[in-house]
């Protein structure tokens, strides 16, 4: 079992090992974790793809927890520095990115740029701390840059995000979307930040002036 952000500060782990009997699915892993009743929104995926809950469990099986998502050297497993769809610990360049997605083909590139701002929900932000289960974050932003690419006939996507400490000002995610046509480059990129913030397996944990928080729904 793998478990991430507040679900892993409650369980005081990250991995755990479960055994369960023959014909056991997805759906009868929570009740084996001893964790309560399960918040709502959870989904869960195996093998590093989001799944179904009644899928059938084999021996050996990853079966992850995922709790509702927000908002993706020194590279987490599972992330290559010059992958067009990375994880890093350390600060983003939006130049990289826009570099991976030049086309002799395009006619425009659209970024977004994400940052951490000092104040949010009322509160005076201290820091962020971003979580990914990594590998299948990359997989889905990638998965999510294929099915941009095909609605909107892009050239390129690259989505660069930041895990671990994020100081306030500082860069935590970078998208950048090239097209024939300007318009379907800045569609494509909107579109591609929306989606990112529900889909790709990342938590931010806020920390504020007298306490600190897991955003989405559920956390």
């Amino acid at each position: 079992m793998r478990l991430f952000a507040a679900l892993r500060e409650r369980a005081g782990a990250g991995r755990v090992e479960l055994s369960l009997g023959e014909g056991a699915t997805v759906e009868d892993v929570w009740g084996m974790l001893g964790l309560g009743d399960e918040p709502p929104g959870l989904l869960y995926a195996l093998n590093r793809a989001y799944a179904d809950r009644g899928e059938r469990l084999e021996d050996g099986d990853e079966v992850a927890v995922v709790p509702p998502v927000s908002g993706g050297d020194d590279v987490p497993s599972g992330s290559e520095p010059h992958s067009r769809f990375r994880l890093s610990e350390q600060p983003l360049a939006v130049e990289a990115a826009v570099d991976q997605v030049r086309s002799a083909e395009a006619g425009g590139i659209a970024t977004f740029i994400g940052t951490t701002r000092a104040r949010s929900r009322g509160r005076d932000v201290i820091h962020l701390d971003y979580e990914a289960y990594e590998g299948m974050a990359e997989q889905v932003m990638a998965d999510l840059a294929e099915e941009l690419a095909r609605r909107h006939e892009l050239c390129k996507v690259a989505i660069h995000h930041r895990v671990g400490r994020v100081e306030i000002g500082e860069t935590s995610v970078v998208i950048a979307v090239s097209a024939p046509h300007r318009a379907a480059a800045l569609a494509a990129c909107r579109e591609a930040i929306d989606e990112l913030k529900v889909s790709v397996p990342l938590w931010k944990k806020e920390t504020y002036v007298g306490g600190e928080e897991w955003i989405g729904q559920g956390s």
